[in-house]
């Protein structure tokens, strides 16, 4: 027509995003919003704060973010392949694998978060406050206070892997906003604001352990009414842990209460 070339009307079609693509870039926002937030808060309370135990608390979070999440993470990415050889050569259930890899990583990332409390008086740190652990015992922190907590995730998330297709970028995110809902329901809503933290703390604990995962399982595509699913369902496992440890709490107050004192 007139000499002018009809574009083909297959190239005029807009293209829907991959989900790789589509996860890579909200990854990369999430980031991106958790180095300006981060950005902000630190040089806010560094150069506002008069109190030595926040200063010293945003100092063990900046840690945490460099070492776990940015070195932690380029490490992982640089060796996965050499851990996917490793780890698939462990004679276990890739479910079991799973669960118990992804306690591993979060017993690491446990030693981090406890190491940088101890470290509280090298960074300014005047009284207990200064933490961001329960405790600064490691053991007491695993146990009784986040890892303990976790498994319940795992196992969930063993169970949605074996299901559905989720990629290992997929259940980064995924069980990262797992993690800060968590962390939203225990500690408050000021937790969102830190989701471009949570999300690469918690997500890393999973990544690599979900490089392992079989690609041929029997796992059915995802749907989005499964990925709405992956992001709150797991928090429901948590319950039956909750429970019990309400019911453990409540019977040693019991005990303590009602226990024989000496009299005279």
């Amino acid at each position: 027509m007139s000499g002018i070339e009809m574009i083909p009307l297959a190239r005029l079609r807009f293209r829907l995003p991959t989900r790789k693509s589509l996860v890579g870039f909200l990854l990369v926002v999430i980031a991106a919003w958790g180095v300006l937030s981060t950005t902000a808060v630190t040089v806010f309370i560094l150069s506002k704060d008069p109190d030595p135990d926040h200063r010293a608390i945003i100092k063990m979070g900046v840690g945490l973010i460099l070492i776990w999440c940015v070195l932690g993470g380029l490490v992982m990415w640089v060796l996965r392949d050499r851990f996917v050889g490793w780890a698939t050569r462990i004679p276990l259930g890739w479910r079991t694998r799973f669960v118990l890899l992804c306690v591993a990583f979060a017993l690491l990332e446990e030693a981090v978060t406890t190491g940088l409390t101890n470290m509280a008086p090298l960074l300014g740190g005047v009284t207990d406050a200064a933490r961001i652990t329960a405790s600064k015992n490691y053991f007491e922190v695993v146990f009784l206070h986040s890892v303990i907590v976790f498994v319940p995730l795992f196992l969930c998330w063993g169970w949605l892997l074996s299901r559905y297709d989720f990629r290992p970028i997929e259940v980064l995110l995924l069980f990262g906003l797992n993690g800060t809902l968590a962390e939203t329901i225990t500690f408050g809503p000021q937790n969102l604001i830190q989701i471009g933290m949570w999300v690469w703390v918690y997500g890393l604990m999973a990544y690599l352990p979900a490089c392992a995962v079989p690609e041929e399982r029997g796992a059915t595509p995802a749907r989005w009414w499964h990925w709405l699913m992956a992001v709150f369902l797991p928090l429901v496992f948590i319950i039956p842990l909750v429970m019990w440890l309400v019911w453990r709490a409540v019977a040693a107050a019991w005990v303590f209460v009602t226990r024989k004192r000496p009299t005279g």
